[in-house]
C-alpha cells in the first residue's frame, strides 16, 4: 500500500499545478483523479491561483515550487525548442541558471561552516550576489587570498532530504507501474528510478563533482576542443566547490557569437567530434548538457572553443555496452540494417527468438527516411518515439544503463539544431567513428590492452597451482562441490519461501483460533458445547495444516 507520505507529496504537487492553472495536467493523471475535487472545491485553492501571468510562466513557476527533479525535468525539455511553443521554450530556458537563489547570508553561513573560519580568512574578495542559480546549488563570484579568480559553488541547503522525498514518490509510482503495468516488464520502472537515483544523488556530493571536473579536464589536456576549469582542492568540501572562474558567451546566445565572427560551422562540428570523443574514446562523458553548462570561448574567433561548467552528471559505459553501440552507429552510417537487427539481439536488447529479417525490415522503415538529410530536417524525438512503437512489436526492453546517453544525445541535437541546423551529422560523426574502430582493432591497441593486463595474467598464474592443489585434495576428501545457480532455480527458491511464509502464517492463525476456542470452552455455560466447538475446530485445523499443498 502506498506510504501516506507519498500520498501527502502527490497530493502537494496536484495542488500546485492547481494554483499556478495547469488543471490540465490534473485531469490527464490518473492517480489524482480520487482526490483533484477536494482542491477545486477549496476556496484557499482559487484565492491562491496565479493571476496576470501566462501559461509559459505559470509552467516554470510551478516547476520551481515542486523542487530539483520537477526544475531538472523542466531543463532538459527547454534543450529542444524544435518540440515546444516558442513561449513555452523561453520561459524554460530561465530554469538554466535563474532559478531564485538562496539568500546570501545562507551561502556565507555555509562557507564559515565547511571551513570552520571566517569568510575574509578564506575570500580577499566573495560577492553575495550569486552569478547563477540552479536546482540543486547556486554559484558566487570570488577571489582567493593569492588574486585568483574563481568561482564557488554552494550546495542548496536541505537538498538530500528534498530530493529524497521525490525519489521516494518515483520509487512507489514505479513498483505500481511494475505490478500492473502490462509494459512493465520491457519498460523496468523500477530499474530506471534505481538508475536515477544514483545519477542524482551523486550530483549531491560536490567534492565528487570536483573529481568529475579533474578528470574530464586531464582526458582534454592539450585540446583545443573543449576547455575544462581548474578544480581548487583546497577549497572542495561536500557541499561547497571553488573552481577558476572561465568567461564566455553561453552557447544559445548565436546573434552574440555571429557578433565576435564566431566560425559557427566549425562549432558545430566541434560538438560533434566532443561527444564522440567523450563517449568512445574516454568513455567519461558529461551528461547534462544544457546550455547553462556550456560556454564558446572566441578569443579565436576562427577555432572557437567550448567550456563547460556544472560536472555533477557524468555517464560511462559497460565495454559490452560501447562495443554495441558503436556497431550500430557504424551499421547504420553503412545502411546495414541487418547488422543493426543483429546487434540488437546478439546484445540481449531484444528476444533471441526474435527474426532478424523482420526487425531489419522495421528498423529500415524508420531509419531510411531520415538518411544524408541534414539536422534541420530531422527530428530525434519523433525518430525515437517512432523506434519505440517498433520495440513494442518485438518486445525490446529499456536499458537503464544507457538512459544518460540517451539524454545526452537529446541534448545535443538541441543544441546542435539552435547552433547550426545545416548541419550534416552523419558526415561529421562517421570519420570519427570510423577511425576509432579502426584503432580500436589495430595490432598496437591489442598489444596495449595485453601489456596492460600483463601483471594481472601473471599473478593469477603464480596462483594457479594452489588452486589446483586445493581443489584436488578437496576432491580426494568427497568435499568438491559445484555452485550451480540459475534465474529459474531462483525464482522456484523464491516461490518456496513464499510458500512457506503462508503456510507458517497459516499455523500462527490457526494456533491463534485454537486457544481462542479454547478459552470459549473452558469458559462457556454449557461445557459440552464449548467442548465441542473445541472438537470441530480443531479437526478443521489439523484438515488446513496437513492437506496443503507442501513447497
Amino acid at each position: 500500500m502506498m506510504r501516506l507520505r507519498v500520498v501527502r507529496r502527490l497530493l502537494v504537487i496536484q495542488r500546485a499545478l492547481v494554483r499556478h492553472g495547469l488543471d490540465d495536467f490534473v485531469r490527464a493523471t490518473h492517480l489524482y483523479r480520487p482526490f483533484r475535487f477536494l482542491f477545486y472545491l477549496s476556496p484557499w485553492t482559487w484565492f491562491q491561483r496565479s493571476a496576470g501571468t501566462t501559461r509559459a510562466m505559470r509552467l516554470r513557476l510551478a516547476l520551481e515550487e515542486l523542487g530539483p527533479i520537477f526544475v531538472k525535468f523542466g531543463q532538459a525539455l527547454s534543450t529542444r525548442r524544435d518540440l515546444l511553443p516558442v513561449d513555452i521554450a523561453d520561459e524554460l530556458a530561465l530554469l538554466q541558471d535563474r532559478v531564485p537563489p538562496f539568500d546570501g547570508k545562507i551561502a556565507v553561513a555555509t562557507i564559515e561552516s565547511a571551513f570552520g573560519r571566517p569568510l575574509a580568512q578564506i575570500f580577499a574578495a566573495f560577492d553575495r550576489s550569486p552569478l547563477a542559480a540552479a536546482s540543486v546549488a547556486q554559484v558566487h563570484a570570488a577571489t582567493l587570498q593569492g588574486g585568483e579568480d574563481v568561482v564557488v559553488k554552494i550546495l542548496r541547503p536541505g537538498m538530500r532530504e528534498i530530493i529524497e522525498r521525490d525519489l521516494e514518490v518515483l520509487e512507489a509510482l514505479a513498483a505500481l507501474a511494475d505490478e500492473y503495468w502490462t509494459d512493465a516488464q520491457r519498460l523496468r520502472p523500477k530499474e530506471l528510478v534505481a538508475e536515477y537515483r544514483k545519477t542524482i544523488l551523486d550530483e549531491l556530493d560536490l567534492m565528487r563533482e570536483a573529481g568529475n571536473a579533474s578528470q574530464l579536464k586531464r582526458n582534454f589536456q592539450g585540446s583545443p576542443l573543449l576547455y575544462v576549469p581548474e578544480v581548487y582542492w583546497d577549497y572542495c568540501r561536500t557541499n561547497v566547490m571553488v573552481m577558476e572562474r572561465i568567461h564566455g558567451i553561453i552557447v544559445n546566445r548565436i546573434d552574440e557569437l555571429k557578433a565576435h565572427g564566431a566560425n559557427i560551422p566549425k562549432l558545430a562540428e566541434n560538438g560533434v567530434e566532443i561527444f564522440f570523443t567523450q563517449v568512445f574514446r574516454h568513455n567519461f562523458f558529461h551528461a547534462d548538457m544544457h546550455p547553462g553548462n556550456i560556454f564558446v570561448q572566441v578569443d579565436d574567433p576562427e577555432n572557437p572553443r567550448y567550456a563547460a561548467v556544472d560536472f555533477g552528471i557524468v555517464g560511462t559505459l559497460e565495454a559490452r555496452d560501447q562495443h554495441y553501440l558503436a556497431g550500430n552507429f557504424m551499421a547504420f552510417f553503412d545502411r546495414d540494417y541487418a547488422r543493426v537487427a543483429a546487434l540488437h539481439i546478439e546484445s540481449g536488447w531484444v528476444p533471441r527468438g526474435t527474426r532478424v529479417a523482420e526487425l531489419e525490415s522495421a528498423v529500415r522503415t524508420v531509419c531510411e527516411p531520415i538518411f544524408n538529410k541534414p539536422l534541420k530536417e530531422i527530428s530525434f524525438a519523433q525518430v525515437l518515439l517512432r523506434l519505440f512503437e517498433t520495440a513494442r512489436r518485438f518486445d525490446m526492453q529499456i536499458q537503464p544503463q544507457l538512459i544518460l546517453l540517451q539524454k545526452t544525445l537529446l541534448n545535443i541535437e538541441g543544441l546542435g539544431r539552435q547552433l547550426y541546423p545545416d548541419l550534416d551529422l552523419w558526415k561529421t560523426a562517421q570519420p570519427f567513428l570510423r577511425a576509432w574502430m579502426r584503432e580500436r582493432a589495430s595490432p598496437r591497441t591489442l598489444f596495449a590492452g595485453l601489456r596492460a593486463q600483463l601483471p594481472d595474467a601473471l599473478e593469477t598464474l603464480k596462483q594457479l597451482p594452489k588452486i589446483v592443489n586445493a581443489g584436488v585434495r578437496a576432491a580426494a576428501d568427497g568435499e568438491f562441490s559445484f555452485a550451480v545457480q540459475s534465474a529459474e532455480i531462483a525464482q522456484l527458491k523464491a516461490a518456496m519461501e513464499r510458500a512457506h511464509a503462508r503456510r507458517d502464517a497459516t499455523t500462527a492463525a490457526g494456533v491463534l483460533w485454537l486457544s481462542g476456542l479454547l478459552w470459549l470452552a473452558l469458559g462457556a455455560r454449557h461445557p459440552w458445547l464449548g467442548w465441542l466447538q473445541l472438537g470441530l475446530g480443531f479437526g478443521w485445523f489439523a484438515r488446513l495444516r496437513w492437506t496443503r499443498p507442501r513447497a
